[in-house]
């Protein structure tokens, strides 16, 4: 039996993602991109508000942008990388 899996979305366009955020989050997002981040992917945890991840330009660093448009460099989850 193979694992189906859960990730459905996974190529989003930049346009689908950024409709999913509010406009605090559009304006910091817009602040960062001048500085080479970009709206990776958008988390939807069940029974909890979506959580929109951003990457820098390096693809080392991680954040999320939070629903008043502050950063969280310090999620309290990991992202798998690879």
């Amino acid at each position: 039996m193979t694992q189906q899996e859960r990730r459905k979305d996974e190529h989003k366009s930049s346009r689908d993602l950024r409709a999913e955020l509010n406009e605090a989050q559009r304006d910091t997002l817009a602040e960062l991109e001048r500085y080479g981040w970009q709206l990776k992917f958008v988390r939807r945890p069940i029974f909890q508000p979506s959580i929109p991840v951003v990457f820098d330009g390096d693809r080392k660093s991680y954040a999320v942008l939070e629903a008043d448009g502050t950063l969280n460099e310090h999620p309290p989850f990991d992202i798998r990388h690879g």
